[in-house]
C-alpha cells in the first residue's frame, strides 16, 4: 500500500541503529463487512504480542479503539466503492501506526455530533485519542485514489508537563 502523506518522524536521527526485533510492516485485507471489524482488532492485537512490541499501559487498548473505529469508517461510508479494505500496521524504533485503506476518495472529516445522535464522533475519538498519547493522526490520497486514514502512536507517553515553580512571596530577596 502505497501512501502518500506524512509519517512519525525519526526524530534526526544522526547514526545508524540497529533495527528492533519487533519493527517491520504487516499489511492484511478484509472484506467491507461488519464482522472486519473485530477482525481487524484481534489481527493488530494479536501482532503487537507476538512482535513484542515495547507498549505503556494504554497504548494497545487505544490503538486498538482506533482501529476499530477507522475500520467501521471504512465498512459504513467506503463499502459501495471499496468492497475490500486493507489494514497496514507499521512498527518504528519507537511507534506503532495503523492505516485504513479503501477505494473511495472522500476524505473525512472528524463531525461536530450533536447529544441525539449515537454515531458520528469515531473519528473525533481517534483525533482525542491520537492527540493525548502525543501521535500523529491524517487522511492521505493513495497512489490508487482512495485514501488512507492513519493515526501513529508513539511508545512512551509524552512527558509530563514539569511542575510549576512556586515561589515564596515572603522569602527575602
Amino acid at each position: 500500500m502505497e501512501i502518500l502523506g506524512n509519517v512519525p518522524p525519526d526524530h534526526g536521527r544522526a547514526a545508524p541503529r540497529a533495527r528492533m526485533a519487533y519493527e517491520g510492516v504487516w499489511r492484511f485485507t478484509a472484506p467491507s463487512l461488519d464482522s472486519s471489524v473485530p477482525r481487524a482488532r484481534h489481527a493488530v492485537r494479536d501482532l503487537l504480542a507476538r512482535q513484542g512490541v515495547p507498549a505503556y499501559g494504554d497504548l494497545v487498548p487505544s490503538l486498538l479503539l482506533i482501529v476499530s473505529e477507522l475500520v467501521t469508517n471504512a465498512v459504513r461510508h467506503a463499502a459501495l466503492l471499496s468492497p475490500e479494505i486493507a489494514v497496514e500496521v507499521s512498527i518504528g524504533p519507537d511507534w506503532v501506526r495503523v492505516a485504513v485503506e479503501d477505494n473511495h476518495p472522500y476524505r473525512p472529516k472528524a463531525l461536530e455530533a450533536d447529544q441525539g445522535q449515537t454515531g458520528g464522533r469515531g473519528l473525533l475519538l481517534v483525533q482525542a485519542i491520537t492527540a493525548e498519547a502525543g501521535g500523529a493522526y491524517d487522511v492521505a490520497h493513495t497512489a490508487s485514489g482512495g485514501k488512507a486514514v492513519w493515526a501513529a502512536l508513539p511508545f512512551t507517553p509524552p512527558a509530563a508537563a514539569a511542575p510549576a515553580q512556586v515561589t515564596n512571596p515572603h522569602r527575602a530577596r
